[in-house]
């Protein structure tokens, strides 16, 4: 499964490990992204989306209907 969130788009970045003596490891850091279920009024079922935890919160603003709308809108531009 992909690690990036498909409402804000955000993926892993790439950083370093630090110690104490400074020495440099490579490391990921990973979005923060949970499974979550959301009711669609409009078709009277139940959508699973991995999102994180700030497309939760965008979802909580603008409702998923509208967030869903605009996830589509952007695919049929790009795609």
């Amino acid at each position: 499964m992909a690690k990036k969130c498909p409402i804000t788009g955000k993926g892993p970045l790439v950083g370093n490990n630090v110690s104490h003596a400074n020495n440099k490891t490579k490391r990921r850091y990973l979005p923060n992204l949970q499974s979550k279920r959301f009711w669609l009024e409009g078709e009277k079922r139940f959508v699973r989306l991995r999102i994180t935890t700030r497309g939760m919160r965008i979802i909580d603003k603008h409702g998923i209907e509208a967030v869903l709308n605009n996830m589509v809108l952007r695919e049929q531009i790009s795609g």
